[in-house]
């Protein structure tokens, strides 16, 4: 259990390092490109590089895409204990981030308008639902204690379920993309929901749904290490539509397929969703 972890640790830790070098080396090239602004906040007219946020994205992609065979060990070569269905999770949980990381450069490119952004997330966010609903189905939701006179334990949502999950990416997008304005506002709410998710999952490793949490970790780790790299250089850049995208999908990741923060069989389940998303 712990091997892939800290194997995932450490290549977060790579991650982040690279990235922190990457990032100056590349504000020319995007500034050539016509990709910046004009930051509001400084008495200065220089130029500020955006849509920085791709850097990280595609460098949190690589760093996932190059771990994808180490949480599997010896299973590769054994087609009869191969865990299909997790092989599939983590590429469909892959598959959408990748999807949201293109829409959200394209958008920062040509400027979507806002009746694209409510519906792009959605659609990005399907093969992330449609692994979910062959997989498991489960739609099971624990009510919070005080609730749990009137409505039980737990309720079996259904749809519903999915609807909201699709609707959690619209929201989770436009929840950090409108607190822009502020240097390291947008990053620095993400690296505070990521460590109390990371933490969270950490904790409830020793708890009987300590698959759902350690696949959560493998995506909140390299996140966490990509975003402290951006978040380094919060004053001399700007991530734009790009970071927020993707970070809605990751969330959603850790939502879904983690079980630990919706749908899950423990009260702080509901705990850490609303504390975090909400």
């Amino acid at each position: 259990m712990l091997f892939p972890l800290i194997v995932s640790a450490f290549m977060s830790t790579v991650a982040y390092i690279i990235t922190v070098r990457l990032i100056p080396k590349l504000r020319d090239m995007f500034i050539k490109a016509n990709l910046f602004g004009i930051d509001m906040s400084k008495t200065t007219s220089e130029k500020v590089p955006e849509s920085l946020g791709v850097v990280t994205g595609c460098t949190f992609l690589i760093t996932m895409f190059l771990f994808i065979p180490v949480p599997f060990g010896s299973s590769l070569f054994d087609d009869e204990s191969f865990p299909h269905d997790e092989f599939v999770e983590l590429i469909a949980a892959l598959l959408s981030i990748c999807c949201m990381l293109l829409l959200g450069f394209a958008d920062d490119v040509l400027d979507l308008r806002w009746r694209h952004k409510l519906l792009l997330p959605t659609i990005a966010s399907l093969p992330l639902l449609m692994v979910y609903y062959v997989n498991y189905n489960s739609t099971v939701i624990i009510v919070p204690k005080p609730l749990r006179e009137i409505f039980g334990f737990s309720v079996k949502v259904g749809i519903f379920y999915y609807i909201y999950m699709g609707m959690l990416a619209v929201f989770c997008t436009n929840a950090i993309n409108i607190l822009a304005g502020i240097n390291g506002l947008e990053v620095g709410q993400s690296v505070i929901i990521a460590m109390s998710i990371a933490i969270f999952n950490v904790v409830e490793l020793s708890g009987s749904l300590w698959k759902a949490h350690q696949f959560s970790l493998y995506f909140m780790l390299p996140y966490i290490g990509t975003t402290l790299a951006l978040l380094k250089h919060n004053c001399d850049i700007v991530w734009a539509k790009v970071f927020t995208s993707y970070h809605s999908l990751i969330l959603g990741v850790s939502a879904a397929h983690g079980r630990n923060l919706i749908g899950g069989r423990d009260d702080s389940s509901v705990f850490i969703l609303r504390n975090n998303l909400f």
